[in-house]
């Protein structure tokens, strides 16, 4: 099958080759999917899964990626809950190889079904942008109904979905980011806008939550900003400073199949949208993560048409 691997760490995306891989087999539990779209995240470039295995090996030449959707073309011993033929989505596990190829092997309780009304691109860009937002407000920032939120990064892929959940759930929004954002954070729901290069980010004042996609100085700022009981969420590593009075924890996104449902159901119904940027085929997957000029939303690999 076709793929995009990489080799070298430091090579970064211009490390990426198109080559021909081997096809996984669907061990047990899992379902092998043919992939219709993928979705990737240049950050994963430096975790170590992507370069070794769980045991700590060197896994290399390794396929990136790890958002899918596409239709399941067998089962793994054991598999339940699931079908040939049928169409869904999810997210890969961090140490096997993912989903920049024409087939991936993946744990079947990492995917959810994808209703037929939902195209391959928009599942695809669904799972990291879409949990990482779901699980950092109602499950790591104990979100409740008329509490304020603080979003940095609200145009991005992260940030446009946190925003739109938090205003979904009742949310006081104000977003941050570049000056050329801000009506893109507007545009998804923010009620306000701090431009991080001009505004000052203290004048803010107090919020019951900061959702950091930034983290290192902006991180250690944001702690100041956090009302008593309040809780700053980030997944940019480890906090930099605590609040005062308040909570701070990092956390790395996981799968869940019940999440997945809730965010699917939420861009049919029209409560949520995706921050999709540009769409290219496999063959020109390494040219399209290495652009020439900032592309604004998520690029999404159709490597089916």
């Amino acid at each position: 099958m076709k793929a995009i691997v990489v080799t070298d760490e430091a090579a970064g995306t211009a490390g990426m080759t198109l080559a021909e891989r081997p096809e996984p087999e669907a061990t047990g539990n899992d379902v092998l999917v043919e992939v219709h779209a993928s979705g990737f995240t240049p950050g994963e470039l430096t975790w170590p899964g992507t370069w070794t295995d769980r045991l700590g090996r060197d896994r290399t030449p390794s396929i990136p990626g790890h958002e899918v959707a596409g239709v399941v073309t067998a089962l793994g011993y054991g598999t339940r809950g699931l079908s040939v033929g049928q169409r869904v989505f999810g997210l890969a596990d961090w140490t096997r190889d993912g989903t920049l190829a024409e087939y991936v092997a993946i744990e079947a309780r990492n995917v959810a079904p994808l209703p037929g009304d939902v195209d391959f691109t928009v599942g695809a860009s669904l799972p990291i942008s879409g949990l990482t937002a779901w699980q950092g407000l109602f499950v790591h920032g104990r979100f409740q109904m008329g509490q304020s939120v603080l979003v940095h990064g609200a145009a991005g892929g992260v940030g446009s979905m946190v925003t739109q959940l938090a205003k979904e759930a009742g949310a006081y929004v104000i977003g941050t980011g570049r000056a050329a954002d801000r009506q893109i954070a507007l545009d998804f729901g923010a009620q306000e806008f701090v431009d991080l290069d001009k505004d000052a980010l203290e004048d803010v004042g107090g919020v019951d939550l900061v959702f950091d996609v930034i983290g290192a100085d902006i991180g250690r700022r944001s702690a100041s900003l956090v009302r008593a009981g309040g809780m700053l969420v980030t997944i940019a590593g480890p906090p930099k400073a605590q609040p005062a009075e308040g909570l701070a924890v990092d956390f790395v996104v996981e799968a869940d199949r019940a999440q997945l449902g809730e965010i699917v159901q939420r861009i049919r119904d029209g409560r949520l949208r995706t921050n999709i940027g540009t769409v290219a085929a496999l063959d020109d997957a390494v040219a399209a993560f290495n652009p020439a000029a900032r592309i604004k939303g998520k690029t999404i690999i159709r490597v089916r048409p």
